[in-house]
């Protein structure tokens, strides 16, 4: 009888068949495109379903996050006005000396977004009273290193941290998902977790607050974030399950929460693009039917 991974790999290697990736992906996406205006249902349900293509990334993102408006017509004239309050920005905080403007660019950036909010340093999310700086700053780090556009960055740095803050209302939600579904992936590793009791003092709130910024590198981290901007947050529960399934081996000889924290922490560079990529693939093998729902909200 097929277990589950098989049936996954199975449908992975179907998709692969009968051409749904690579090249299809990109001609799919550029018909989505051409549409006037473009249709944001469609846009979701493409980008739950497949990665976007590199060279569309930044664009599509931002049509999603409704930084620039569904009329591609229109994307010029929005995109310069995104640019003038950017600058007016960066001008009063400077002007005001609210930050030191040899700081890293991550945190000048955080200084415009707290003008904004009209705060004199970073809030906490209500629901968590997690601060909102370790949220922005590692987002803000992975954007500078995707798009060397700052204006770019500033508008999705922004959107992600509001998605996050959104998002503090389920975090438990998430934990409970991330636990279940360990549970019924790898149930040795998840004993052995909570028998050192060590389940409980993996890092889930700074991972799913940060959406694995500074976690996983930046380019396997963008097929994560494709999920997210289409509305998609609970794929951070399976990201988190696969990252620590990945590292089973070294899990399962730690013998205290140190030493299982610093496994996680330390994950090799070829692992991150599989924890990515499998993490995806268990994420629409049991989420596909809400994923469907979701693009049409």
């Amino acid at each position: 009888m097929p277990t589950m991974t098989d049936e996954r790999n199975f449908r992975s290697s179907y998709y692969e068949k009968v051409g749904c990736r690579g090249v299809e992906e990109k001609k799919s996406l550029e018909i989505l495109m051409k549409e006037k205006p473009w249709d944001r249902v469609k846009l979701k349900q493409f980008c739950l379903r497949f990665t976007v293509p590199a060279a569309y990334r930044n664009l599509v993102w931002k049509v999603l996050l409704d930084i620039l408006p569904v009329y591609p017509d229109s994307h010029q004239f929005v995109a310069e006005q995104r640019t003038d309050q950017y600058n007016d920005l960066l001008y009063a905080v400077e002007s005001l000396e609210m930050v030191d403007m040899k700081a890293p660019r991550s945190e000048i950036l955080m200084a415009m977004w707290l003008l904004e909010l009209e705060e004199r340093k970073p809030p906490k999310f209500p629901e968590t009273n997690y601060c909102s700086s370790d949220t922005f700053i590692p987002i803000a780090n992975t954007l500078l290193q995707l798009y060397d556009n700052e204006v770019d960055v500033y508008w999705l740095c922004k959107s992600l941290t509001e998605i996050v803050r959104n998002m503090q209302k389920d975090l438990h939600k998430l934990k409970e998902a991330f636990h279940t579904m360990l549970e019924k992936e790898d149930q040795e590793l998840f004993n052995h977790l909570v028998e050192i009791k060590a389940l409980e003092a993996l890092p889930l709130t700074e991972w799913f607050n940060s959406c694995f910024a500074g976690v996983i590198d930046d380019t396997s981290l963008t097929k994560i974030w494709d999920k997210i901007c289409s509305g998609a947050p609970k794929i951070l529960s399976y990201v988190a399950v696969m990252l620590v399934v990945t590292l089973r081996r070294n899990i399962l000889k730690a013998k205290s929460q140190d030493e299982v924290l610093k496994c996680v922490s330390e994950i090799p560079e070829q692992c991150e693009e599989v924890v990515a990529n499998k993490a995806i693939e268990l994420w629409q093998y049991y989420a596909q039917p809400q994923n469907d729902q979701l693009a049409k909200k």
